[in-house]
């Protein structure tokens, strides 16, 4: 992404701004809220199918890193690390998923679905969302 790296981390970790610059986003509701640590009530569309789930996001600013650990929902335990990185050109932003199924019968499958079919296609629209939104605002500052 081309956008100062803090920028692009304090976008990615305002999950009140998410359903604004995120078309597939329906709502985010805050259960409990805090600077640093938020439960939250996520719900999206992929192709037309509502889904929605609950998470606690831990921000690090330390670190650069926002956590995420579904704790609802057919995605409950998957840990989601966003890193952003410099890199040449711009910052490396990568969202990175661990889903453990529950059930190993079904892990197949349910990685082809739940991984593929939802989480891959959802992430990969809430960075090119995000990427555009934040190097819109870097294009106008710098104009």
């Amino acid at each position: 992404m081309h956008a100062p790296k803090m920028s692009i981390f304090e976008t990615a970790a305002n999950l009140e701004l998410w359903p604004q610059i995120l078309p597939h986003y329906r709502h985010i509701r805050y259960l409990e809220r805090s600077p640093n640590r938020n439960i939250v009530l996520m719900a999206a569309t992929r192709s037309g199918i509502p889904i929605s789930w609950t998470s606690e996001q831990v921000i690090d600013r330390e670190h650069v890193e926002i956590h995420f650990h579904h704790l609802k929902a057919l995605t409950k335990g998957m840990h989601v690390v966003w890193t952003f990185r410099d890199a040449s050109g711009g910052v490396l932003v990568e969202i990175k998923h661990d889903l453990a199924f529950r059930v190993n019968l079904l892990a197949s499958i349910a990685d082809k679905i739940i991984g593929d079919f939802f989480i891959h296609n959802i992430a990969s629209k809430t960075l090119r969302c995000i990427k555009a939104y934040v190097e819109a605002r870097a294009n106008k500052v710098a104009t």
